[in-house]
């Protein structure tokens, strides 16, 4: 993509980690640039590295162990993907297609600015330096922009910006989907947002649990959630604490949830399915159902988390096992919530007596199973449930819903009769400055700031919004989000904006 002075955007949206590389004669202006758009880490300048390495800054004798440096320090930040911005003339047309090959050697964009600073507004910079650069070299170097500039998007660049342009990175997926929240003002989409609270360690402990719960609650509702989701653990998980922070166990916690709100549909997501017995868990189901005023949805899955039952003398299976009970399960629940006692004989699920009164207040108890497995996952999900739930961005979740269609099809049903949700973790900023103060905030040491962004899917309201949409156009009809930062109900608040950018 090449943006010229007439086409540059307000803001170009870069997908991180990338390769940045800064074409342009002295004083034209790329050091200031990169500071106001990069972090000084970020940075690799072969002025600096002069000073490094010689007497200073403007120490010509020492550019070439300053280069063998800055290649070096190039290579190491792009092996460990990681942005970087390359601050140096850029004149030389057999370095720039050296880095941009680095660049897809790790699976990075590669970005061009050019800086077309007129000659004259170069010299009077150069002449306010401390060492300035001799007039001749000036002039050399403006003539070999000049003849280079037209080539610039030869050499393999994916961008290639002026000096015009403002840049922000972003997490790649996210970058990706960015032109999408303008199409969303234009020509909406429909999606639906659920809320998943996965961890309970809050400032105050469990004292103030309590407190923060219903305001969570009540947030979620008020700005639009259409359900609230908890895990169904014993413990918490490797993924979002150590097993020692505080885990509220689910059910009795969405039954509290259920007491704090009026509207919004409450599940787990998932239970496991070897958590307890299965008439037991159907059991749980139905009362929940029946004291939130018919508001339970039923999330199943096989479960994963080994250590966790072997722990606490959970019997936990083998996975075929584990497959095997929750095909019964699936068959078993609506007819235990059904009239009458009939029995129930599975395949390894033996209920003599399938009675379970009160019932639920729902005609249906809405069925969703958990998981990524295609070939037996989505087949399950496909004979027996009302929703499946995917985890991955919309190229994955797109694989995933044709895998879906073809099990519906298999099984006589039609794929719109299951729903699509999706599972992932949000951070949202209401602008580019403020998420960053988040990530830096919210980043464990061992991460950096962009490892961090990435995991997390961190974005701006706009960001989110095409981000969405992209997931909306790959077929989910609900999108469930877990916030890093839900300690209150500010990251709810954030995040109303985006639900309203999908008609709620």
């Amino acid at each position: 993509m090449v943006y010229g002075d007439d086409a540059t955007p307000a803001e170009v949206v870069l997908p991180a980690p990338c390769l940045v590389v800064l074409v342009g004669m002295s004083g034209s202006g790329k050091s200031t640039w990169a500071a106001a758009h990069f972090e000084p880490e970020q940075i690799v300048s072969s002025d600096m590295l002069r000073a490094v390495v010689g007497a200073g800054e403007d120490d010509i004798t020492a550019s070439d162990d300053a280069f063998m440096l800055l290649e070096q320090i190039v290579e190491r930040r792009t092996k460990r993907r990681l942005t970087t911005v390359v601050d140096t003339l850029g004149l030389d047309p057999l370095r720039r297609q050296a880095w941009v090959g680095r660049a897809r050697q790790y699976a990075m964009p590669c970005v061009c600015v050019a800086f077309s600073t007129p000659l004259a507004e170069c010299r009077v910079r150069n002449r306010e330096r401390h060492k300035s650069v001799p007039q001749r070299v000036l002039a050399g170097q403006a003539r070999q922009f000049r003849e280079q500039c037209v080539g610039l998007a030869d050499d393999g660049f994916d961008f290639v910006l002026t000096e015009a342009s403002r840049v922000r990175t972003v997490p790649a997926h996210v970058a990706h989907a960015s032109s999408e929240s303008v199409r969303q003002r234009v020509e909406p989409v429909g999606l639906r947002f659920g809320l998943q609270v996965p961890t309970f360690d809050w400032p105050g402990g469990p004292a103030e649990a309590r407190a923060r719960l219903s305001e969570i609650g009540r947030a979620a509702e008020d700005a639009g959630f259409e359900s609230i989701w908890v895990m169904d653990h014993y413990r918490q998980i490797p993924m979002f604490g150590p097993a020692w922070h505080d885990m509220l166990e689910g059910y009795t916690t969405l039954a509290f949830l259920a007491a704090h709100t009026e509207r919004v549909r409450l599940g787990t997501l998932v239970a496991g399915i070897t958590h307890r017995p299965v008439a037991h868990l159907g059991k749980i189901i139905a009362t929940l159902d029946a004291v939130s005023g018919g508001r339970a949805n039923c999330g199943l899955g096989v479960g994963w988390f080994a250590a966790e039952s072997e722990a606490l003398g959970i019997p936990f299976p083998p996975l075929a096992d584990r497959y095997t009970l929750l095909e019964d399960a699936l068959q078993f629940l609506p007819l235990y919530w059904g009239k009458g006692a009939p029995s129930f004989e599975g395949r390894v699920l033996r209920v003599p007596e399938a009675m379970c009164y009160p019932r639920p207040l729902q005609d249906h108890v809405p069925i969703l199973v958990g998981g990524n497995g295609e070939r037996r996952t989505l087949r399950l999900a496909a004979r027996y449930a009302d929703a499946c739930n995917i985890i991955g961005e919309a190229d994955v979740v797109a694989r995933k819903v044709g895998a879906l269609r073809s099990h519906c099809e298999g099984a006589g049903r039609a794929p719109s009769s299951v729903e699509v949700t999706q599972l992932s973790t949000t951070l949202v900023g209401k602008d580019a400055r403020e998420l960053a103060a988040s990530v830096e905030r919210l980043r464990p040491r061992r991460s950096s700031a962009e490892q961090y962004a990435a995991r997390v899917n961190a974005g701006t309201v706009d960001d989110q919004v095409g981000r969405f949409r992209a997931l909306a156009q790959a077929g989910v009809q609900a999108a469930i989000v877990s916030f890093p930062d839900l300690v209150d109900a500010d990251p709810i608040q954030r995040f109303r904006d985006v639900i309203n950018a999908f008609g709620h």
